[in-house]
């Protein structure tokens, strides 16, 4: 913290700051929509089509920030209508029409930004512009900065709901009247403002990574779109300030140490995110799995009355769950109190026996229901219960006791309890 603190002693400093903040936010703002309209390949093609604009506008302005920013805005803007009429009056693939479109532009880029270099008096790198220059940040790229965020901000509020229904349901946009090409381009000019913006922060290889993670980690993370778009503002701005935190300490480009960090926030997400990360997912899915055996266990001790340890041994050792799974089905039954032992036999408490009557219930519920409703044979009923009797809730069991009209046996004679 204490490199931090006598970095941000300098006013160079804070303006970095800030500017990679307001940046991050409006791309990970922007590119929730991005995201969700599958327009990633896009958003990559544009940041790089943004450098033959700031070729020609040298050309006629000459070293001039505000002209950089106009002609890569229309570049951005050009890259768009390209690639839309190679897919729709070419009839090429959106990813072959990207590719070809921004490789191009690029290509010209890097031809003139290079040529341009060579030249007496110039003083283009084109590594600042490939890889942002975040520590030569000026008061006009701040203000810059500044009025794109507030801009996409305030667009994004004002048509919140042209982005929702144009996002998700385009036919039904188009049926509502908004029209889908209108949309698309708008969005293209909102991210050519951003892409501008990114230019000297992280440039114009690594702003995709700022564009795609941080709203991909926000739909991990969040179902309604307002709470998405809020999260992926701040996430953007925690990659930022990490980002530049870690260049500092580790002494090394910012642009890059930004992204990535944007990039292992989005893995961190990917596993622990939840209900959708993966040892999320893992964990209920093994939770789950032990109520079944939990539930199992109960029901076999009730069918058999008093059970010895050893048979208790027996039936543990013979279920396929994984080991800790059914360790921790032995904990919940413990702690549960759903069995009690005496004189080294085994028997179910109260709680325990509503448990394990509620099941047997459910299964020959279900059984009763295949036969008299569906016209199974008694052959076939039994391991499709086995699998229903764990997720029917006690509302859907009544409300199916009530259908059957209250029976009292299933197929096979058993009582139900």
């Amino acid at each position: 913290m204490e490199v931090l603190h006598d970095f941000l002693e300098y006013p160079w400093a804070w303006r970095a700051l800030l500017a990679s903040i307001m940046v991050a936010v409006s791309c990970g703002i922007l590119g929730t929509f991005i995201t969700l309209r599958n327009m990633s390949l896009l958003g990559d093609a544009l940041s790089h089509a943004v450098l033959p604009g700031i070729v020609v506008s040298y050309l006629f302005l000459g070293y001039n920030v505000l002209g950089f920013y106009i002609g890569a805005v229309i570049a951005g803007l050009l890259c768009a209508v390209a690639i839309t009429w190679l897919q729709k009056k070419a009839g090429a693939r959106s990813d072959a029409a990207i590719g070809i479109v921004f490789s191009a532009m690029f290509a010209m880029g890097v031809i003139g930004i290079s040529y341009l270099s060579r030249t007496q008096g110039v003083h283009l790198d084109l590594k600042d512009f490939l890889f942002g220059n975040v520590l030569g940040v000026s008061d006009f790229d701040l203000k810059v900065s500044a009025l794109i965020l507030g801009f996409v901000i305030l667009c994004i509020v004002s048509f919140y709901k042209y982005f929702f229904i144009s996002s998700f349901q385009p036919k039904v946009a188009n049926t509502l009247g908004i029209p889908e090409d209108f949309m698309h381009y708008f969005i293209m000019l909102l991210l050519s403002f951003v892409v501008v913006s990114a230019l000297q922060t992280v440039g114009v290889i690594m702003v995709v990574s700022m564009l795609i993670a941080p709203s991909s980690t926000a739909l991990l993370m969040a179902k309604r779109l307002p709470w998405v778009l809020v999260i992926s503002g701040i996430l953007g701005a925690v990659s930022a300030f990490l980002g530049i935190y870690f260049s500092i300490y580790l002494e090394t480009t910012p642009g890059p140490a930004i992204a990535l960090v944007s990039t292992g926030i989005y893995l961190l997400a990917v596993l622990f995110a939840p209900k959708k990360g993966l040892w999320t997912k893992l964990f209920i899915s093994q939770k789950h799995y032990a109520k079944i055996i939990t539930e199992d266990f109960l029901k076999w001790i009730y069918k058999r009355g008093k059970t010895t340890d050893i048979d208790i041994q027996t039936y543990w050792k013979s279920q396929k769950a994984p080991y800790l799974t059914k360790k921790y089905a032995q904990f919940k039954i413990r702690d549960l109190g759903l069995t009690k032992f005496s004189d080294h036999n085994v028997e179910l408490t109260s709680n325990g026996l509503a448990v394990a009557e509620r099941i047997i219930r459910a299964h020959r519920l279900w059984e009763t229901f295949m036969v008299n409703k569906m016209g199974m044979a008694q052959d076939q009923i039994h391991r499709e219960a086995e699998g229903l009797e764990h997720v029917m809730t006690e509302e859907y069991l009544k409300e199916l006791e009530e259908f059957l009209d209250f029976p009292r046996q299933d197929p096979h004679g058993s009582p139900i309890p």
